[in-house]
């Protein structure tokens, strides 16, 4: 089989490596890929979001299977198109990914339906956002833009001042461009935030095993929000009543409303909730796999990986038993300093020959002079361990980060630390 994989980070890293563990997989093709994954995937320099230059490329490199991950090109309809050129692909439709291309249709899908989420008022202008905020009247408040914005697109203020800069930012100075056109004043939640992965066919939903991220960029969940500076799996908080309770009020009713609107979704829903004293509520669906919430859910998977996607695709979930490995995994993000404001590139990358992990590689590049690879973006690496316990994975995850280098390299030194805490009291 030769399959095409769409997208260039560190999770669609996680996705090739372990579609090639199938023995009948002769070939992966990565568009665009990045440096770092060369001896797992042939890269080729056809942007995510380039629908034409992909079609194009599937004329001239025949493609059994395709995956699309990121969520751009999903929401652009790459899988419309792949499927209209007969390439079974896994991936949700454009009608469908419109569930995270779109926060407004999101929201309205929940309160439709009654699947539990915060209170929100969807804003058209910057005068209906203001008064908004002032009829909540409690602080902090949240707002999103609509449409995507590189997983930054929500941001939090915990003062008047704070909120009125907000809405300027993203409906004013348009920081997110037409993302910002609209946006969502929403309730800021409390409790453990959670995320939850799952396969769905639009019939069958099977959940993966649940993760913990860690977005701040410093130490002790300060600093600037971040794409992701590591994650845990499975998550303590998520308890099997708790996995019964979402299934139930959640998972199940989001996949059946996406039915009955006509938009039925084939590929990875991302469940982000937040456990509040009220029970479980959503504070956001994802498309696609999360990033880097993927480098650590994958390793844990017993299943063959393309087996279930290719079950996806074709409707039939039901008859694919996915089983998981009784395991932990902790992913530790290296970055560039300065992440996620201003940071250098180009600097040479070495692994030990003795580093144990999974090295999962997101901003990587080769340096055209000498071949080598170098860092070439914020998030550069993913240093992946697992164990029989978390503390166990925490604990290898961070002395095999050790073993890896390049100038500059920056990471968190308590991903995972929280996880434990709860594991401890319990």
């Amino acid at each position: 089989m030769r399959v095409l994989v769409i997208g260039g980070g560190g999770r669609e890293h996680a996705i090739i490596r372990k579609i090639k563990e199938n023995p009948n997989v002769t070939a992966i093709y990565a568009l665009p890929g990045n440096g770092g994954m060369r001896s797992d995937a042939q890269c080729f320099p056809v942007g995510a979001k380039d629908l034409d230059g992909i079609e194009a490329f599937v004329k001239e490199h025949p493609v059994d299977f395709a995956v699309v991950a990121p969520d751009d090109p999903l929401v652009l309809g790459a899988v419309n198109r792949l499927e209209a050129l007969g390439i079974p692909t896994f991936g949700p439709r454009a009608e469908a990914a419109i569930i995270e291309g779109s926060k407004v249709f999101s929201k309205n899908l929940m309160k439709k339906y009654g699947i539990p989420t915060a209170e929100y008022t969807v804003c058209s202008t910057p005068e209906e956002a203001l008064e908004a905020v002032g009829r909540m009247n409690r602080y902090p408040v949240v707002l999103k833009a609509d449409g995507l914005a590189l997983g930054k697109g929500v941001l939090i203020a915990s003062t008047k001042q704070e909120a009125e800069e907000a809405i300027r930012s993203l409906m004013v100075d348009r920081v997110f461009g037409q993302s910002g056109s609209r946006i969502v004043v929403e309730e800021f939640l409390t409790g453990p935030e959670v995320s939850v992965l799952s396969f769905t066919d639009g019939k069958t939903v099977v959940p993966m095993v649940s993760s913990m991220d860690h977005k701040r960029a410093l130490d002790g969940d300060r600093g600037l929000n971040t794409g992701g500076m590591g994650t845990i799996a499975p998550n303590p908080y998520y308890t099997p009543e708790i996995a019964k309770q979402c299934m139930d009020t959640i998972f199940r009713p989001t996949v059946e409303a996406m039915n009955r609107e006509g938009r039925t979704f084939k590929g990875c829903l991302y469940f982000g909730l937040m456990l509040t004293p009220d029970g479980p509520k959503v504070i956001e669906y994802n498309c696609r796999f999360g990033d880097p919430e993927t480098q650590v859910v994958l390793p844990l998977l017993k299943t063959d990986l393309l087996t279930v996607m290719q079950a996806t695709a074709a409707g039939k979930l039901d008859s694919c038993p996915v089983e998981w490995k009784e395991e932990s995994a902790c992913c530790v993000v290296m970055a560039s300093e300065g992440y996620p404001g201003k940071y250098e590139t180009g600097f040479e990358i070495s692994v030990d020959p003795d580093c144990k992990a999974e090295i999962y590689c997101a901003g990587v590049k080769t340096d055209p002079e000498r071949g080598v690879p170098v860092s070439g973006g914020g998030r550069v690496l993913g240093v992946v361990m697992t164990a029989p316990t978390l503390e166990q994975a925490v604990k290898d995850a961070y002395a095999e980060v050790k073993k890896v280098h390049f100038k500059n390299a920056f990471y968190r030194h308590d991903i995972g630390q929280r996880a434990l805490l709860v594991k401890k009291e319990s």
